[in-house]
């Protein structure tokens, strides 16, 4: 079990920590941009670009077997619609008395806004045509690529394992849920309409990016979509191939799952949506 981090960014004093990655990076942060969330605070920079500083426990970082530069690494990928990387700060520090790691990098500024900036999507974005075909694009090329990382959605290394406790927390004894080797491919692994800007299409923050079963990506943006039907339903449309596959379907019954598995959850409005889903995803998995 790891131990547990109590900090949040957004209820926590971290003016010591601007000072030390402005110092670092050489550039002042325009405190009047900051975008602070539960473990990382973004700002807009005197030089025109963006930094974004996350935590993270450092026994998390070891679980992982990886080191913690997932937006660094992903500057290697390519015909993709995401920004530029530049350069980046890391050092050791403690929290709560445990070992945590800081990490800012300095990235290219994108002026279009998230399409999502707090809670469940309630209305549909009105997205352009040309806005999913840069989508699919960077999604296929993404996935036709390789990497060493693995992924870690909400910071946790996707592994079989991982996805076999989550399923069967839900629904034990309902499904076989084994994926096989050659359904991997890399993923963004937080691929929800906070990371996804529109009316220009940019896919933001690449920090768990890595090696996970196909579908994955789609899943996650499909099932935070559930709220507002006709957007799921395009999302289902676009990127049907993906959802459709075995390991798609086990990757959108896994994001239900740990939305099922969270207590807190149960009074959100994309709760409903989720349980019949997985309902449905169960029985197409068992016939298919």
């Amino acid at each position: 079990m790891l131990p547990a981090m109590r900090l949040d960014l957004r209820k926590s004093d971290a003016s010591d920590v601007i000072k030390r990655v402005s110092g670092a990076l050489g550039v002042e942060l325009d405190l009047t941009t900051r975008e602070d969330k539960r473990r990382s605070i973004g700002a807009r920079t005197s030089r025109g670009t963006w930094v974004r500083i996350e935590v993270r426990p450092l026994a998390k970082i070891l679980a992982q077997g990886q080191a913690s530069n997932g937006m660094e690494a992903a500057e290697l990928l390519r015909g993709i619609a995401k920004p530029a990387w530049y350069t980046a700060v890391s050092w050791r520090d403690a929290v709560d008395d445990a070992p945590v790691l800081w990490r800012a990098d300095e990235v290219e500024f994108v002026s279009v806004s998230p399409i999502r900036s707090r809670g469940s999507l309630r209305d549909a974005p009105e997205l352009s045509d040309a806005w999913w075909t840069t989508f699919n694009s960077s999604l296929d090329n993404l996935m036709s690529q390789r990497t060493t990382r693995i992924a870690t959605p909400d910071t946790e290394t996707i592994t079989q394992d991982l996805v076999s406790r989550v399923i069967e927390r839900a629904f034990p004894n309902q499904i076989d849920s084994t994926i096989t080797n050659e359904e991997w491919v890399p993923a963004h692994a937080d691929l929800n309409w906070a990371n996804v800007t529109g009316p220009e299409c940019w896919i933001l923050d690449w920090e768990d990016h890595g090696m996970a079963p196909r579908g994955l990506d789609a899943a996650t943006l499909w099932v935070t979509s559930l709220t507002v039907p006709a957007l799921a339903e395009r999302v289902f449309h676009e990127r049907r191939k993906d959802l459709e596959s075995r390991s798609g379907k086990l990757m959108a019954l896994f994001h239900c799952c740990k939305i099922l598995n969270d207590s807190s959850a149960r009074e959100s409005p994309l709760f409903e949506p989720v349980l019949d889903a997985a309902g449905k995803l169960l029985a197409s998995l068992r016939t298919s």
